[in-house]
């Protein structure tokens, strides 16, 4: 056998040996999850694997060999895993649910400075306060973004609180210089969850990734008009009686003071009949 024979045949059989790896690890996980790492530092990649350890595992391969391996499981819904695999993805591998494993990748995401061309994702405030920048050029970079700025003490400070770019919407070149000066890191990185296998449940889901915040703030906003909804129909329970005992306690006084004066009326009018 040439040299270049021996080559290829040991590339094959590592390339069947990591197949065999995957297809193993699928089969005694209960979530396989898939997550992009497109854009993702390296920094960032070791610092979350690190805090992830014991959670879950993390495998890099081969889109080919991914394939392969969730090809030799002998469960159709799996199959249907083979559409999300992409380019730029890692593996993870955990007895966590799927919902439990997205949501621990949300938590452990890194704020990074904003480049020119990406997309907000939340509106992007910048708050009143003093700044370590020097007057000069900066004044005009800071205005030019919708800042109002004042020299004092020295140095630029912000008078006033400014939406300089909506959630969304794409942050240009000079919004992503004026905030890297202003030591803002609006972006957030981390794995970005596509989708998932429950090896238990023998489920697919896809749009896992979990917006604690939003959820949180979503429910908030549902909760508010639901107390509103049952009061205007009157529902009672522990969350709604106050304001009832409380709207009863304001009609009662002003019955008392309608009942009060209505007599004062009267003895007024006898008295004019009188005279």
């Amino acid at each position: 056998m040439t040299a270049e024979k021996k080559r290829l045949s040991g590339g094959v059989e590592v390339k069947k040996k990591i197949v065999e790896k995957l297809a193993e690890k699928i089969r005694n996980s209960r979530t396989i999850l898939i997550a992009s790492i497109k854009g993702l530092p390296s920094s960032q990649f070791h610092s979350i694997k690190k805090k992830l350890r014991g959670k879950a595992e993390i495998v890099i391969a081969k889109k080919s060999l991914i394939l392969r391996a969730i090809g030799k499981i002998e469960k159709g819904v799996l199959q249907n895993l083979k559409e999300k695999i992409g380019a730029d993805v890692a593996l993870f591998f955990s007895n966590l649910d799927a919902f439990e494993l997205s949501g621990a990748l949300g938590d452990n995401e890194s704020p990074t400075r904003a480049k020119g061309g990406e997309i907000a994702p939340e509106d992007i405030v910048v708050e009143p306060g003093p700044t370590e920048l020097m007057p000069g050029p900066a004044i005009s970079e800071l205005s030019g973004v919708g800042l109002k700025v004042a020299v004092e003490n020295g140095k630029l400070t912000i008078k006033k609180q400014a939406t300089i770019v909506r959630a969304g919407e794409t942050i240009n070149s000079k919004v992503a210089s004026v905030l890297g000066k202003l030591n803002i890191s609006p972006i957030k990185v981390g794995f970005e969850p596509v989708a998932a296998y429950d090896t238990q449940e023998d489920k697919i889901y896809f749009d896992i990734k979990i917006d604690k915040k939003g959820t949180l703030e979503a429910l908030r906003t549902a909760i508010d008009k639901g107390l509103g909804f049952a009061v205007k129909v009157g529902y009672i329970n522990e969350n709604t009686i106050s304001f009832f005992i409380s709207k009863a306690g304001f009609e009662h006084k002003a019955l008392e003071k309608l009942i009060s004066e209505k007599p004062t009326e009267k003895n007024e009018e006898v008295k004019e009949e009188g005279k």
